[in-house]
């Protein structure tokens, strides 16, 4: 799911996408996708990307905040957690350092794989 996620938010010309795996360092995920949008309606649509990768693979998000401000949206796939971020936002909260020991997919392998 991580995966597809990733190709859709890249195919939507999302900034910086990274998938970190989490799950040796976190309880509640699997796998972290972050990406930064251009703007807060590019961040909309990322994570609007997002939902429909999931809604096609046949998993409904869990839940959405943050699409109203659209400066940070965060999509809950369960084992997927969606973070799209504008840069200011990204910059400030640091998920990869926070996650620092996260091992990190490369994304052309991760944007490659789910093709």
């Amino acid at each position: 799911m991580a995966l597809r996620v990733a190709k859709a938010i890249g195919d939507k010309k999302g900034l910086e996408v990274r998938v970190l795996d989490v799950c040796r360092v976190c309880g509640f995920a699997d796998f972290f996708v972050l990406a930064t949008g251009a703007s807060a309606r590019h961040v909309r649509a990322l994570a609007d990307a997002a939902i429909a990768a999931a809604l096609r693979a046949g998993a409904a998000p869990k839940g959405v905040e943050g699409k109203t401000v659209a400066g940070w949206v965060l999509v809950d796939l369960g084992d997927v957690v969606v973070h799209v971020f504008q840069e200011d936002e990204r910059d400030f909260f640091g998920l990869e350092r926070l996650w620092g020991d996260a091992e990190e997919l490369a994304v052309e392998r991760a944007v490659s794989a789910a093709s």
